[in-house]
């Protein structure tokens, strides 16, 4: 008498696939979780415009700074709303917030000197002495 040869993975010698061609497919069975009545937590939608807030400020490194202006605007914007809803995105609004601030005056002191440059360049042209 001798034994089938040891399955490690316990399937046996049946075919995994004949059930499916000789039998019609049944629907898997519904099963609904209830918790007790207490509901899952939702959390608030995202504010759209302090997520367009942060895009922008972070734009802003690449757009030599216009969008930057962009980023400080939406992100007043949508610190009110975010007050006045209760939407979630507060942490994005500050952030778009400082990125913008630093953006914008980053690039008006590199004007400044670039200007600055220019009108010591010309400025000193102009006086030549013999």
């Amino acid at each position: 008498m001798s034994q089938p040869p040891y399955d490690p993975y316990g399937y046996g010698t049946h075919d995994p696939y004949a059930q499916h061609y000789s039998q019609p497919a049944q629907p898997p069975s519904v099963q609904h979780h209830y918790y007790g009545g207490s509901h899952v937590p939702v959390a608030p939608p995202t504010n759209g415009m302090a997520t367009a807030s942060m895009v922008c400020g972070l734009i802003g490194f690449l757009a030599c700074g216009l969008t930057s202006i962009l980023a400080i605007i939406f992100g007043h914007v949508a610190q009110g709303q975010i007050k006045r809803t209760g939407e979630g995105g507060h942490g994005m609004a500050v952030a778009g917030l400082i990125l913008g601030y630093i953006v914008t005056v980053g690039w008006i002191i590199f004007w400044i000197f670039y200007i600055g440059l220019w009108a010591a360049i010309v400025g000193t042209s102009g006086t030549s002495t013999y």
